[in-house]
């Protein structure tokens, strides 16, 4: 890709014509629901173009998922993408998910196959009667109803391809089966994300890839996680969270540098799309998308946001 001039890098940043998206995850109690919904009334005014709620692994939070999303829908001015995954379930129970999402108004879904029950590491094994994988997951959503679909992409590769070639091969059997967007797992590393890139459109993978961004809020934790997904965590990285481990006003401070360095690179490399992995904490995401030429505008919010 080209890199902008600084002066073209200026106009873009200022103008605000980079979009972004926010994950979020689905609360667990009255604590979580209370930072999920302070996080969404924080960033909606940024007008993202889709938020993504996740889905825990075997479906565990599927209810809490599907009452996010319906939440989202009826009280927001968000367009609101929900995960499903095809772990631990039959066809007939995630058709029944999928028709429960168009008829709460969901018109855009997040296909993943899911991890292992056994867990990451482990050998994926098909539900008896389910889909065995996220192409025939995503042919099955288009079965339903004609749901926009996102699907996951792996800039290092994901720990089970036996190749970088076969894990761009699996990718574009996704897309072909319907796939439109394509959202990165986190990376630090900006060159792997282009090579990731480059690949793909090399083997004929012309939609979006948009770069999955996480603001490290905790570095043992994002690096315990990036190590069971396979994503890098370069040294001089380590370096910057160096004796920060009790220290959790300079390590959002070390992280929101962190993150709009790697954003702002991405930006004069022609990247018009950021997806952020917001936790459920906003400040550092809203911070960067500040840098970013963001600012609030006024949305057409259904109704106020009830904590």
């Amino acid at each position: 890709m080209t890199s902008l001039t600084a002066e073209r890098r200026s106009r873009l940043v200022g103008s605000g014509e980079v979009d972004v998206s926010f994950e979020f995850f689905p609360p667990k109690n009255e604590k979580m629901e209370e930072a999920l919904w302070t996080a969404v009334r924080r960033l909606e005014p940024l007008r993202p173009e889709f938020v993504s709620v996740t889905y825990g692994a075997g479906g565990s939070t599927r209810e809490r998922t599907h009452q996010t999303v319906s939440r989202l829908v009826a009280e927001t001015g968000l367009a609101p993408a929900a995960h499903l995954t095809c772990v631990s379930a039959t066809r007939d129970e995630v058709d029944e998910v999928v028709r429960s999402y168009w008829a709460a108004g969901v018109r855009h879904i997040v296909a993943l196959r899911g991890d292992p029950q056994a867990g990451l590491g482990t050998r994926y094994v098909p539900h008896p009667g389910g889909y065995a994988s996220t192409a025939d997951l995503i042919a099955g959503i288009k079965r339903i109803g004609n749901f926009e679909i996102s699907v996951g992409g792996y800039p290092e590769k994901h720990p089970e391809s036996a190749t970088v070639a076969a894990d761009i091969d699996h990718l574009k059997s996704k897309v072909d089966a319907g796939a439109s967007r394509i959202i990165t797992q986190f990376f630090f590393d900006n060159a792997h994300y282009l090579r990731f890139v480059e690949k793909a459109r090399a083997s004929g993978i012309w939609c979006p890839i948009h770069p999955g961004i996480v603001p490290i809020h905790n570095f043992r934790q994002v690096s315990s996680f990036g190590a069971k997904t396979g994503t890098t965590m370069p040294a001089w990285l380590a370096r910057r969270f160096e004796g920060l481990d009790n220290d959790p006003a300079t390590t959002q401070l070390v992280a929101a540098a962190v993150a709009a360095e790697q954003v702002m690179d991405l930006v004069d490399q022609g990247i018009r799309h950021v997806h952020f992995y917001t936790l459920n904490r906003a400040d550092l995401v809203y911070a960067i998308c500040h840098l970013l030429g963001l600012r609030p505008r006024p949305m057409d919010v259904k109704k106020a946001v009830n904590a």
